[in-house]
């Protein structure tokens, strides 16, 4: 794609007005958007070596950075390479003294000791790699294969900085911060879990796969969250009238990085790689506009013990939305089961197929809505927009 075409508008992310966290894998474009939105900020970057052994020996040279440029906006970079910081980041701000913008990339050091010094003193936000609209041109099929991060979506070369990325990010990043002992057997595990891209999680099986055990490929999981680059999608259980499954869904956190890892042969159709692709797009698009809407929704799916599925339900005070995603131009009666089966138990929900046809069809309650509508059109979830 070319670089003019990638370039993104303004992100839907709002800029709070009180001192915040802002979470996002590496390459969201957290650094790039920070830059414009605080052009007169006093930014830190911690990603730069010098600079965070700096403040690693002395914290306290934060607050003489601020102090000695004061009344400006205090952006702390990958706040996770010197959680110390964050004592004095609260000091600060009980003194008045901020906003501060706390970005990370990494959870994984901060859940032990950082987050809960500020007591509540800064919200927390997530930015996500694009979504379409964010885009001047939104080409499913690029983005299907490539993904989103803003990162990939911007090179010129992306399929060799994808594979980049997750040698950096996924691999090396992981020895780096010391996460695992050895890296060939999370590589391994890298792509024996994304054959389950958008299912339940086998841990078992996994883990006879890659020659660990089930507690390993848990722990594994756990550091695949912590660092952003996964996230799991829980079963929708509301007032429930069915049995159903139990356990949530696994998803790398965006379509381009899925496809890169998923190991590909003869035995592989191309249209399950391409199904999965697609709904992880989906799933991708859901949580973002569930963050950046920032009205309390949350994503769910629904599957019974008998086989019955909805792909994803968005469910909050403003409602409930049901989606399932199909990768075809076409729909059959049977594509509407899952669907018209939820309605049974839930017949207030607003139900639709994102498709790969062109028409918006209507088939009883069900709106059947083409992908590429589906993800630039946001306005299907009342997304306010910034400003």
């Amino acid at each position: 794609m070319p670089k003019k075409l990638a370039d993104a508008r303004l992100r839907l992310f709002n800029i709070p007005k009180k001192s915040y966290f802002l979470f996002g894998p590496r390459g969201a474009g957290k650094s790039t958007w920070l830059k414009m939105a605080y052009p007169d900020g006093l930014i830190i970057d911690l990603l730069d070596p010098d600079i965070c052994r700096q403040f690693q020996a002395y914290p306290e040279r934060l607050k003489e950075r601020v102090l000695g440029t004061p009344n400006r906006p205090i952006v702390i970079d990958e706040i996770q390479k010197s959680p110390e910081l964050l004592s004095v980041v609260h000091s600060l701000i009980e003194d008045g003294i901020g906003p501060f913008v706390l970005t990370g990339s990494s959870a994984r050091k901060l859940k032990r000791t950082g987050v809960d010094l500020l007591a509540g003193r800064a919200q927390l936000f997530r930015m996500h790699p694009f979504v379409a609209s964010e885009l001047l041109k939104f080409d499913l099929e690029f983005h299907l294969k490539y993904g989103m991060i803003p990162l990939i979506v911007s090179s010129p070369d992306p399929l060799n900085d994808l594979r980049t990325y997750l040698a950096l990010y996924m691999k090396e990043e992981v020895m780096l911060e010391g996460l695992v002992r050895r890296v060939e057997p999370f590589a391994r595990f890298l792509e024996a879990v994304s054959f389950s891209q958008g299912s339940p999680i086998n841990a078992s099986e996994i883990a006879r796969e890659c020659h660990i055990s089930s507690k390993t490929v848990e722990s594994y999981i756990g550091i695949l969250e912590d660092l952003l680059l996964c996230f799991r999608v829980p079963i929708f259980s509301k007032r429930a009238k069915r049995i159903l499954t139990a356990q949530a869904k696994f998803y790398y956190f965006d379509a381009g990085v899925y496809r890169q890892i998923r190991p590909k042969g003869p035995l592989d159709r191309p249209e399950e790689i391409d199904g999965i692709g697609l709904e992880t797009l989906v799933a991708q698009h859901l949580r973002a506009w569930i963050d950046y809407a920032n009205r309390g929704d949350e994503l769910f799916f629904w599957r019974t013990k008998s086989g019955l599925e909805v792909d994803f339900v968005v469910y909050g005070e403003s409602g409930i939305r049901a989606i399932e995603v199909k990768n075809s131009a076409t729909i059959r009666p049977s594509d509407l089961r899952g669907l018209t089966e939820f309605l049974k138990d839930y017949p207030m929900a607003e139900t639709m197929i994102v498709y790969r046809g062109r028409d918006v069809l209507q088939r009883g309650p069900i709106t059947i809505i083409p992908a590429n509508q589906f993800f630039l059109d946001e306005p299907y979830f009342e997304l306010i927009r910034p400003g």
